[in-house]
């Protein structure tokens, strides 16, 4: 049976301009023909369009949380604004649907997807585990070997920087870096490569390069700390070709390898029967990568562990790509993939239901908010004095008032132990703490708040940033 809601077609989308479209569809009556299966698993229907024939769409739900999407249209996004009009036109009250039974062209592909299904299964012996991917030993030491190579010549211009200092570098010095960037990518380290590309955005800023040079030089220290630690683990895997990946730390993701979910599966990186509720989002562009970062933070509603979902779009093929946005239901999934990494894990799962939110889901929100401030920042410190870990950390807080305390705000605790928010932490286009001058006073005492640390190392002083308020009747983002 489908259980439909707007905020899961708006999941479904891939691109606010796509769900702007189809809503319309669906807002002006586009669908003469309007049609849902007895037992509710497939909607079908007609849409008009510019030609005389209308476009055919169906969607197909026969696999709860994996719909199929078939349209007529020669549309390349996926799904259409055809289907999704459709699936509107299903959440809307104002339309009707007319019972009918399954179109001959829909049965017959599903019997075949069945048919494919059926034989799959019957290829693997029942009950035995899946055989563990076979690693060609001489092609993994050649990959490494090339690997190592890049992380030389990435170490060498390290060096040469720290020892002639920042205030040498010059045009000739820029040029170097920027012919060294584009030749790391022949070694199969593109996190490195684009590491040593975010140097280089910040050494080209010639109208503030006194004011980067404190985010310069923690991008040198994190550069010498990812040589060292790579070329350290690469030489114990070369020498050693069976020893298994590096999964206690995101090192493997930080050098550039891509998680494939049968390697996590294999690795033991899995949660069953997982209840997620995004906290926050935001959409960035990662100038030294080339790609829009879709950003999602979620609380696990089991044991309150803040996890990260990260949707990269490349420049040049982003309006071909899904667009993830804000997600306001309670995603359900039978298994969710976890990659390796520390506070903020980040994760993935392929296939998932959704809910409305209860207020029950808002208070377990409250009741698994750390209470105490200095647990909280003592797990942050030990984290962010790795210089490979992530340099924001993300938690969830109660908090007994937010006040304003001259030109900033701070979070103070039950016990009055203070955390002072900045607004410049996340590349958001607005100040966070703006919007809480229109809250009710209610909503900055005794409630829950999600926030970001960063340690400043001119004042060596830790400081945070507010994502969102969790109050008992609603979510209030303050990233957009």
């Amino acid at each position: 049976m489908i259980s439909l809601t707007e905020a899961y077609v708006d999941s479904l989308a891939p691109n606010a301009g796509a769900i702007k479209n189809g809503r319309d569809l669906a807002r002006k009556g586009s669908f003469p023909l309007r049609c849902v299966t007895e037992d509710q698993k497939l909607l079908f229907g007609e849409c008009k369009g510019s030609g005389k024939e209308p476009y055919r769409c169906s969607i197909d739900f026969v696999q709860e949380g994996n719909p199929v999407y078939r349209c007529t249209c020669p549309s390349r996004q996926f799904p259409c604004k055809h289907t999704l009009g459709l699936m509107y036109a299903y959440v809307s009250s104002s339309s009707t649907f007319e019972t009918a039974d399954i179109p001959s062209d829909v049965a017959d592909k599903r019997d075949k997807a069945e048919k494919r299904e059926e034989k799959k299964a019957a290829a693997e012996k029942e009950g035995a585990p899946k055989a563990p991917r076979k690693v060609n030993k001489s092609a993994l030491v050649k990959k490494i070997t090339s690997q190592l190579e890049g992380l030389s010549i990435l170490e060498k211009l390290v060096l040469q920087l720290v020892h002639h200092g920042l205030g040498s570098v010059d045009k000739k010095t820029i040029q170097l870096i920027e012919e060294q960037a584009k030749q790391l990518g022949n070694y199969y380290i593109p996190g490195a490569q684009a590491a040593l590309r975010e140097l280089l955005l910040l050494l080209r800023n010639d109208d503030e390069r006194e004011a980067i040079y404190t985010s310069a030089i923690e991008q040198l220290i994190y550069l010498q700390a990812l040589v060292k630690k790579s070329k350290a683990y690469l030489e114990k895997r070369a020498e050693d070709p069976d020893s298994p990946m590096e999964t206690d730390s995101a090192l493997e993701e930080l050098l550039g390898h891509a998680w494939q979910l049968a390697e996590l599966q294999e690795l033991g990186r899995t949660r069953s029967n997982v209840e997620l509720l995004q906290l926050s989002f935001l959409s960035y562009a990662d100038h030294a990568r080339g790609e829009f970062v879709d950003t999602g933070w979620w609380i696990d509603l089991a044991d309150g562990t803040i996890r990260v979902t990260r949707h990269m779009r490349p420049f040049r093929a982003a309006k071909q790509m899904k667009e993830e946005d804000s997600f306001f239901a309670v995603v359900q999934t039978d298994e969710l993939f976890v990659y390796p990494g520390e506070l903020n894990a980040r994760v993935r799962w392929e296939q998932s239901r959704f809910r409305e939110l209860e207020e029950a889901d808002y208070r377990k929100v409250k009741q698994l908010a750390a209470a105490s401030y200095p647990d909280v920042i003592k797990k942050v410190k030990n984290q962010i004095k790795n210089p490979l870990s992530d340099k924001m950390p993300v938690a969830l807080v109660a908090f007994q008032a937010i006040e304003r305390i001259g030109d900033t705000y701070i979070l103070r605790d039950a016990q009055n132990k203070q955390i002072p928010l900045v607004t410049n932490l996340l590349e958001a286009p607005h100040q966070p703490t703006a919007i809480l001058e229109l809250l009710q006073p209610e909503e900055l005492q005794e409630q829950t708040a999600l926030i970001a640390f960063r340690h400043e190392l001119d004042s060596n002083r830790l400081v945070a940033q507010l994502m969102s308020i969790t109050t008992d009747r609603r979510i209030v983002r303050l990233l957009y």
